[in-house]
């Protein structure tokens, strides 16, 4: 069993490595079937030399774009993060199991108003051209 498996039964949630990384942007390029722009914040297992030579194999599947360092209003992402914490603050969960499935509804919730995360987009200067 990966050690990612074993820490997430502990309740434990693991750090990101650059084999997750990769792993994730082959499972997304596969899935999805296009060329991928990838809009990374500045962590470190996406800056890594191991990510970044991955990703310069693969010059006709992944572009890399990089959000500003320390400009969380730029970054889409807190938007989306923002907006599940104001919709989850008054969740008493009995424990981390429940945290995270209190969580996870709410981003699916968040992910049926694709016009939400379009105006994140669009609040930090991106423009979103097309939503699935």
């Amino acid at each position: 069993m990966p050690h990612f498996q074993k820490a997430a039964q502990l309740g434990c949630v693991p750090s990101i490595s650059s084999e997750t990384v990769i792993s994730a942007l082959r499972c997304s390029r596969r899935q999805i079937g296009t060329p991928l722009l990838v809009v990374w914040d500045r962590l470190n297992a996406h800056r890594s030399k191991l990510t970044s030579a991955f990703i310069a194999t693969q010059p006709q599947d992944f572009a890399v774009a990089y959000l500003p360092a320390y400009a969380l209003e730029l970054n889409p992402e807190e938007q989306c993060n923002a907006f599940v914490k104001r919709a989850m603050e008054n969740a008493l969960p009995g424990s981390v199991a429940d945290l995270h499935r209190l969580a996870r509804r709410e981003f699916a919730r968040l992910k049926r108003r694709p016009e939400m995360i379009a105006r994140f987009f669009r609040h930090a200067g991106l423009s979103v051209t097309s939503l699935p």
